[in-house]
């Protein structure tokens, strides 16, 4: 008569068999883990405990256990190691609390030259001043227990991260203004999708690319060699010919690039792209631009520009530190990502032949950029 366990079967559901396969055959799991994810794989599939033992080389103490806590705990508790006692700690809470108060604070804030913290530094201090602060568990700390103190509580303190803070008390009046542009690009192009009249009016979303770097190379690049060489050869060595502006606007409503290429990005250099935008657009049409604070664009030599063609231009500025609500930092990012990346050039006659020629490529199949975020916020 064959042998019948006693012991219960593991019934898996779709998608615990699912993940205890894709356990099975990880290659960054822990073997402990990869190893009862087989076990019960077997186990569920009517293998004997003997034969799972035999399989993967191990004894039966061992599937039995695994097998046991999966039926009377659940597949999850199986996989891992049940909690130990193990040893008492022996620094305690308010020793720790003490090293991540000291963490919070910067160096220099107490007496040393460094702005951030390192590891080192931190447990020198704190073996320095632990006894007098009366948590003599920590003289002997080291840089290995810092680490841990600092991950249990998520704490980077040798790292920076930015953020930018709002200084116009008129962010949020401002930044509706500029979606309320958005939103009516959004509706010409509607509009005009249907065939519908639409009032004669340009919508451009306008900034500037200032200190675009004119680098030549010192010796000549060198060409990838299948199989040899798998990238360009570069010398080190470079020279610098100058910097480049780039004064461009969006037309929000045909994707139409106004680009021109200058030394600086002054007042009399954002006229003249004025003037260029004033010619390529019909007398009758009113243009309307979204743009920054930039101080060319509210200067005495602009507002007299602006006093000369009453009525044509209209300004729309988006809030301090609020570029990101203009639609032309995305060609920005796609042009410092495609054209410039890496590129090198013999003189600044070259990097604007080339940002032109690049530009009259993107206009040739020009793209509509649509703006997403907010519209639905604004009445």
């Amino acid at each position: 008569m064959p042998f019948e366990s006693r012991r219960a079967k593991l019934v898996l559901s779709d998608k615990i068999r699912e993940r205890l396969r894709t356990s099975s055959v990880s290659y960054t799991a822990p073997a402990a883990h990869v190893e009862r994810a087989k076990m019960l794989l077997k186990y569920a599939d009517g293998e004997t405990i003997s034969a799972i033992a035999r399989a993967l080389g191990t004894n039966r103490p061992k599937v039995e256990r695994t097998i046991d806590r999966a039926l009377e705990f659940g597949v999850e508790v199986a996989l891992n190691d049940l909690p130990r006692s193990g040893r008492p700690r022996e620094i305690p809470v308010e020793a720790r609390l003490w090293v991540v108060g000291l963490a919070c604070q910067k160096p220099k804030e107490l007496g040393y030259a460094e702005e951030l913290w390192t590891t080192a530094r931190l447990a020198a201090h704190v073996r320095h001043h632990a006894v007098e602060a009366g948590h003599p568990s920590l003289a002997n700390l080291g840089r290995g227990t810092v680490s841990k103190i600092l991950a249990e509580h998520k704490l980077r303190p040798h790292k920076v991260t930015y953020y930018l803070e709002r200084r116009d008390p008129d962010f949020e009046a401002k930044k509706a203004e500029v979606l309320h542009v958005y939103r009516e690009v959004a509706v010409l192009r509607a509009a005009h999708e249907t065939g519908e009249e639409t009032p004669l009016v340009a919508i451009l979303s306008y900034d500037e690319k200032p200190g675009i770097q004119a680098i030549g190379s010192t010796a000549p690049d060198l060409p990838p060699v299948p199989g040899e060489y798998p990238t360009i050869a570069r010398d080190h060595e470079y020279k610098r010919h100058g910097t480049l502006s780039l004064l461009c606007g969006i037309d929000l409503l045909t994707g139409e690039l106004l680009p021109r290429v200058e030394d600086r990005h002054r007042s009399r250099e954002f006229v003249a792209w004025l003037q260029d935008v004033d010619a390529h657009y019909p007398e009758d049409w009113k243009i309307r631009i979204i743009l920054d604070n930039h101080s060319a664009h509210i200067s005495r030599e602009t507002q007299r520009y602006l006093a000369t063609v009453p009525n044509r231009f209209e300004f729309t500025f988006t809030p301090k530190h609020g570029s990101w609500l203009n639609l032309i930092e995305v060609l920005f990012s796609k042009l410092a990502r495609t054209l410039l990346r890496e590129i090198r050039v013999d003189s600044k006659a070259e990097l604007k032949e080339r940002l032109l020629a690049y530009i009259a490529e993107l206009n040739e199949a020009p793209v509509i950029f649509r703006w997403k975020y907010g519209l639905d916020d604004v009445a």
